[in-house]
């Protein structure tokens, strides 16, 4: 199984540069990184191409101009680009755990998506890790006893395992913990449900419409906690204008057996502005 890791990011490269360290540790053979930029500023671009780390797989960015909060568009210019059988989705300030490839690529199973689990962190500890002081996850078992105790992260969960199917397949739509922010789906299924929905404005909820239409197409969660965890880094909310309008429209849906995205991988048309570029070695394209 190829697995293409595809990583959401916009002019926070300090945070995307955590991420793609712990991923470059991890990933070789069968991999592939795809960093998703939704318009991050030329001195943000410059940056991450200046200090990105070296990968045993190929890496690219793909950048499109800002014109808002497009993260569903760009996501799918991501997708769009990726050559694997099986797709990851990651948030830019979402650091992988040091187990996150192996355990996406165990708990992969056909006529599943996986619903990935995350730890959040507290701004004093993201600020180290942003300035580069700290590695999380090569940190020990006394280290996250003593971040949990002192509040600068909310669980524990990513010190353990659970190596079972038992209690992970639900077989009906749920709302609670859909997240965008790590998320593996097959590339087929993702294909056959038409990617993200472009036609969401704003932040909120087209991850949830994502999860709806693939229970539509008969695609079953699967959670991922006790392996999956990723670190999310403290920031402050995006603006969640549309949040009511968005979920409005994924309550209606749940009415309906609606499984194609609206506007999605099958509406993308070449774009000059559009921007691929390897990783590896080259100069920034902006």
């Amino acid at each position: 199984m190829n697995i293409s890791f595809v990583v959401l990011t916009y002019n926070r490269t300090d945070a995307l540069l955590a991420v793609l360290r712990s991923l470059a540790a991890q990933c070789g053979e069968g991999h592939e990184v795809l960093v998703a930029d939704d318009g991050s500023r030329p001195e943000q671009v410059r940056m991450l191409f200046d200090q990105c780390p070296a990968f045993r797989c190929p890496a690219r960015h793909v950048w499109h101009p800002d014109v808002g909060f497009t993260a569903a568009r760009a996501r799918n210019l991501g997708a769009s680009q990726a050559t694997g059988d099986y797709l990851v989705f990651l948030d830019g300030d979402c650091v992988p755990n040091r187990a996150f490839v192996a355990e996406h690529t165990r708990l992969a199973e056909k006529g599943c998506f996986l619903n990935g689990s995350r730890v959040l962190i507290s701004q004093r500890l993201t600020e180290r890790v942003v300035n580069g002081a700290i590695d999380l996850p090569s940190r020990p078992v006394w280290f996250w006893l003593g971040a949990r105790l002192r509040g600068d992260s909310n669980k524990l969960l990513h010190l353990m395992r659970w190596p079972r199917r038992l209690f992970r397949v639900k077989q009906g739509f749920h709302w609670h913990g859909i997240r965008s922010c790590n998320f593996g789906v097959w590339r087929t299924d993702f294909v056959h449900v038409n990617g993200f929905d472009e036609t969401f404005q704003g932040w909120g909820h087209e991850d949830a419409d994502l999860v709806l239409r693939l229970h539509h197409l008969g695609i079953h969660r699967k959670n991922g906690f006790m392996g999956t965890e990723v670190f999310h880094l403290w920031h402050r909310e995006n603006p969640r204008d549309q949040e009511s309008i968005n979920k409005t429209r994924v309550l209606e849906r749940m009415k309906t057996d609606v499984v194609l995205a609206e506007k999605g991988l099958r509406e993308l048309v070449p774009d000059a502005a559009v921007k691929i570029t390897p990783l590896n070695g080259s100069k920034s394209p902006l």
